[in-house]
């Protein structure tokens, strides 16, 4: 995966108000930590970030220039996003070096079509993955190509580049192949299904004539309506 340079503010304003006025300054809030050091506080452009994250994923390596004139490189090590406005909140970013193995989560990809009449359940959609911090995949794939049902893939089976070692445990599922249920099946759950919901629905009726039936408390006298006599 190649670099994006990427510029940078040093950030002085913390807290929720700090972050709002950031965020509305066109800059997401980011610390920078790793090797020791401490903590750097910075802000980065957010469509700038938003583009690389979008076209390298969540394991992008950034090329960081601080306008202090503070120059590393980083990789996400966490990514917060609002998702109710789809926007980043904030991002932690880890301290590399070029040569440095590095531990991530990486997605992984299901390749080719499995035998006729079968599901997949992909069980775990990322794998730990140890690998030179400047050479990380952005995926990982894992081939299905005609297998039958009760067939399972594991972490072992994924496909990974030169120089990436697998972190995870080899025997981790990652994929299961099951058989598709046939229409009669289908058919025969109908009715269950059905009943299941007529019982529900009836029991949510009790409940709310239940709920409408408000009895006098204990010791108290129902309200009376009052009549006048012609």
């Amino acid at each position: 995966m190649s670099e994006v340079k990427i510029s940078a503010e040093p950030r002085t304003e913390f807290g929720k108000g700090g972050a709002r006025r950031t965020r509305r300054a066109g800059l997401v809030p980011a610390v920078l930590y790793g090797h020791g050091e401490k903590p750097k506080h910075i802000a980065l452009p957010v469509r700038e970030f938003a583009a690389a994250i979008r076209k390298g994923g969540a394991n992008q390596l950034f090329a960081i220039e601080v306008s202090d004139g503070t120059q590393v490189l980083a990789l996400p090590k966490a990514i917060q996003r609002d998702p109710i406005r789809d926007s980043y909140e904030h991002v932690d970013l880890l301290l590399v070096r070029r040569g440095e193995k590095v531990t991530v989560e990486v997605p992984v990809q299901l390749t080719g079509d499995a035998a006729k009449d079968t599901l997949i359940v992909h069980d775990h959609d990322t794998l730990s993955v140890t690998a030179d911090a400047t050479k990380v995949p952005d995926h990982l794939e894992a081939s299905i190509e005609g297998l039958a049902a009760g067939t399972q893939v594991t972490a072992a089976d994924v496909e990974l580049p030169a120089g990436v070692e697998l972190a995870a445990d080899p025997e981790a599922t990652v994929a299961s192949v099951t058989a598709a249920p046939t229409a009669e099946q289908l058919e025969a759950t109908l009715p269950e299904v059905e009943t299941a919901t007529a019982e529900a629905e009836a029991e949510v009726g009790e409940e709310t004539a239940e709920g409408a039936e408000t009895p006098a408390a204990e010791g108290e006298q129902a309200p009376v309506e009052a009549k006048t006599e012609a």
